[in-house]
């Protein structure tokens, strides 16, 4: 969670000394093993002996001592020091509904064990943080502290106080979303550890009993929550969450028959849903519940459940523009909800389509929208479209996963990374003198925090890469935890997928799968340019519609192919009706970018631009070689 807002520039587009990012499909089990491993950055407590992210170290460590309870351990939500509840427990829901339906595709790419020891990070602390029936601790420090100062996590001088819930002070939704991850994690590892698997299933009948019997909003009961993750919606729908999780792993009807009586009064069979996260289940409500009917399990509920699958549709026909209300999108088309960190409902919003598509594939069904009938694969390939504008097929040609790609964001709002590690550099950084010395400080991160999904770009597309810029640039666990189960399904090609038969999630593989190379991109120059030792190639690399008009975004590539160093590049360019990016104007010519001088020999840079004619003319005007 940040703090600090300030107005927001457009900032140019990385330069790439290099072969060009360009649109020739994605290395999904790549972006898996990254996704996973930036999961291991965020980890508070006592780090394992084979914690991939050197560069963090142990914190956290008295967590839970002044209230006499352990709480060392969980995750960092963001790029702050907070344990947030609420939010890592969604984390972890949707992590283990990636393991549960693409388990497969994860061992097949080698990733399978590392993202259940993902999952049993979250859920070792949530066991810790349940002591009791009836008493569930829900926030580790407070963002006000927190967020006024700028320290890494090992450096901590912030009150880390404990708040918990209880029969005086209830907490529903908390009490249900962390019923709902430990029932969905004992899925998880109900093969590979069965005690483990039965101990979380526990946890998770006595916090559902706990979330129902006593009623509450968590966020009056853990007041200090509220600027953070305020639960505007109640906790009804997480009470209907827990109980499809807690069916889905037990099969015992006394859930099934609560999401019968239930879905109309709670919300699950009326709500028309346009977005899915951390605060609003319905949709993965009704998601789950489809499936319950698809897979025949309904019963004399059969009804009820089809209005469940009604509202299920009404969200996925939303998401491709062929409902009632359908969501609103950027230029660029990516899901566009809210400026501050968008990328989560994102991520969300496209797994439940993945998802969706295999039931409906798996039972032979259509998706019912007003605008007739849908096939399922056209869910699947819009949340491959989400992807692969989060991966960078874009207009900006931004990547927004961080270390993914030649062109993705460097100074991330994230307290550790952003701090030279304490490994590096073991000299105490207090509170203040962090954002004296570091918050402001106008570089490249020193850690790379591999695999962080950041908040993302605005309702045009564009996207200002700096630290004082929260909303855009702070990744958050929750963007990752659903994108997991995207990427194994992409990366797993175009097998038979049956989601409807009973879940079994494979053992884990012992053997640490090295990630696989990026594929090199294939430029196809058309048309091509040259002036004597310069090259120019241009293509088309994507287009869309947009309130009746098709843009489409043109990729430049100038290649220096002497065997010295370009300077004083001049460029012409006609025909050009949009903006550019990645070039400085003069006058009525293009030159070099304001932070690049000159272009070594044999490498190339790349500028793009926008509009709604065929590609400009480019040529060039005038260079000096030295």
């Amino acid at each position: 969670m940040g703090k600090f807002p300030r107005p927001i520039s457009m900032a140019p587009l990385f330069l790439l000394l290099c072969l060009p990012f360009a649109f020739a499909g994605h290395d999904y089990s790549q972006a898996l093993s990254k996704s996973i491993l930036f999961f291991e950055a965020q980890r508070s407590g006592y780090l394992p002996r084979n914690q991939r992210i050197t560069w963090r170290a142990n914190s956290g460590l008295k967590d839970g001592k002044a209230s006499g309870v352990d709480l060392v351990g969980g995750y960092y939500d963001a790029g702050d020091n907070v344990k947030f509840g609420l939010p890592m427990a969604f984390t972890i829901t949707m992590m283990s509904w990636s393991i549960i339906e693409y388990g497969k595709q994860m061992a097949a790419n080698g990733e399978l064990r590392h993202a259940m020891e993902a999952v049993k990070w979250g859920t070792d602390y949530f066991i810790k943080a349940h002591p009791r029936p009836y008493l569930l601790y829900g926030e580790v420090g407070d963002g006000n502290s927190d967020h006024y100062c700028w320290q890494r996590p090992e450096d901590m001088t912030t009150d880390r106080r404990a708040y918990k819930i209880d029969p005086s002070n209830p907490g529903s939704g908390l009490a249900g979303e962390t019923g709902a991850a430990m029932a969905a994690a004992s899925i998880v590892f109900r093969r590979s550890n069965p005690a483990y698997s039965r101990e979380l299933l526990r946890h998770a009948h006595q916090l559902f009993e706990f979330a129902d019997k006593y009623r509450g909003k968590y966020d009056s009961s853990i007041t200090v929550a509220q600027k953070y993750y305020r639960s505007v919606s109640g906790y009804n729908d997480e009470l209907l969450w827990a109980a499809a999780w807690l069916y889905q792993a037990s099969n015992n009807k006394y859930y099934l028959n609560y999401l019968g009586r239930n879905g109309d009064s709670m919300g699950g069979t009326g709500w028309a849903m346009t977005e899915f996260g951390w605060d609003v289940k319905y949709a993965g409500v009704q998601t789950l519940v489809a499936k319950f009917l698809m897979q025949g399990k309904a019963g004399h509920h059969a009804p009820v459940f089809e209005r469940y699958r009604q509202k299920a549709d009404y969200f996925m026909c939303s998401l491709i523009g062929k409902g009632r209300r359908n969501i609103q999108k950027t230029p660029g088309g990516l899901i566009f909800r809210q400026r501050w960190n968008n990328m989560q409902f994102v991520t969300s919003a496209s797994f439940l389509a993945t998802v969706y598509s295999d039931y409906l594939t798996s039972s032979r069904g259509s998706l019912k929208c007003a605008s007739g009938n849908v096939a399922p694969s056209q869910l699947l390939s819009f949340a491959k479209s989400q992807v692969d504008y989060l991966l960078g097929d874009n207009p900006r040609a931004t990547s927004y996963m961080v270390g993914y790609g030649n062109n993705y964001p460097r100074q991330v709002h994230h307290r550790g990374s952003s701090i030279v590690s304490v490994k590096v550099n073991p000299k105490f950084v207090a509170c203040r003198q962090g954002y004296a010395t570091w918050y402001t400080r106008k570089a490249s991160d020193p850690n790379v925090l591999t695999g962080a999904v950041v908040g993302g770009p605005d309702a045009y597309d564009n996207f200002a890469d700096e630290r004082d810029n929260y909303e855009q640039t702070e990744p958050a666990t929750y963007n990752n935890a659903p994108l997991l189960g995207i990427l194994a399904r992409l990366a797993g090609g175009h097998g038979r997928y049956n989601q409807l038969l009973p879940v079994a999630v494979p053992a884990p593989n012992p053997v640490i799968a090295k990630p696989k190379p990026a594929p090199k991109p294939k430029l196809t120059p058309t048309p091509a340019s040259s002036s004597g030792p310069i090259t120019i190639t241009q293509k088309m690399t994507t287009s869309w519609n947009d309130k009746g008009k098709t843009y489409y975004r043109y990729s430049t590539v100038v290649t220096n192919k002497s065997y010295k160093t370009l300077k004083d590049l001049k460029l012409s360019i006609s025909k050009l009706y949009g903006p550019v990016w990645g070039l400085t104007k003069s006058g009525s010519s293009y030159g070099f970018p304001k932070w690049l001088n000159s272009l070594p020999a044999g490498k190339s840079l790349e500028f793009v631009y926008i509009h709604t004619a065929s590609h400009a003319d480019v040529s060039v005007s005038s260079y000096n070689l030295a």
